[in-house]
C-alpha cells in the first residue's frame, strides 16, 4: 500500500524539522553534481534557523506531508518564482516533488502569474526540463568559501498547465 501525501501550508512549528529536511536532501541527493564543500555550504543556509524560519514565513510555503510526517516543501517567492523545493531522501522518487510542483505552479497561476521561474540545482535541472521549464542562463552563486553552479529556468503557464494531475 502506497503512503498517503497531503499538502498544507507551512506553519512557525515546522522550522526545525524543515531546516533538518533541507540539509538531509542536500547532503544525501545531490552528491553526484556538487562536491563535499559545495554541499556543507549550501546545506549552511539553514544554521540561522531563525533566519531559515523567517524565509519560509515570507513566502508562500507549503509543506508535504506522507503518512502525517513532513517529506518536502516548496517556497514560491513573489507568485513567480520558486525559491526552495526540497524533498527528504527517504521520499525522493515518490511524487513528492512532483506534487509540490503542481500546487506551487497552480497557487502561482491562481495569482496571475504568467510564469514561474526556477535557479534549478544541477540536481534538479531534468527535474525541471520534465515540467517544461527552459533553461535560460547559468549562474555561479558565491557560497562561504566555494562557488554553487545552478540554471536559471522559466515555464510559461499556460491554460493547461499547473493543474494538478492525478
Amino acid at each position: 500500500m502506497s503512503a498517503r501525501l497531503s499538502l498544507r501550508p507551512y506553519l512557525p512549528a515546522d522550522a526545525p524539522v524543515l531546516a533538518a529536511l533541507f540539509r538531509a536532501s542536500i547532503l544525501d541527493l545531490t552528491g553526484e553534481d556538487y562536491d563535499e564543500e559545495q554541499q556543507e555550504a549550501w546545506a549552511a543556509a539553514a544554521d540561522d534557523e531563525a533566519a531559515f524560519a523567517a524565509r519560509l514565513a515570507g513566502q508562500l510555503t507549503l509543506v508535504a506531508l506522507k503518512d502525517g510526517a513532513p517529506a518536502g516543501f516548496v517556497a514560491l517567492k513573489d507568485n513567480t518564482h520558486i525559491d526552495l523545493l526540497y524533498v527528504h531522501p527517504d521520499a525522493a522518487g515518490a511524487g513528492v516533488a512532483r506534487a509540490l510542483c503542481d500546487a506551487a505552479e497552480a497557487l502561482a497561476k491562481g495569482r496571475g502569474a504568467k510564469a514561474v521561474t526556477v535557479d534549478a540545482s544541477d540536481t534538479a535541472l531534468g527535474f525541471f526540463q520534465k515540467r517544461g521549464y527552459e533553461a535560460h542562463r547559468r549562474n555561479m552563486v558565491p557560497l562561504a568559501d566555494t562557488w554553487l553552479g545552478n540554471t536559471a529556468m522559466k515555464k510559461k503557464l499556460g491554460d493547461n498547465d499547473a493543474v494538478p494531475r492525478h
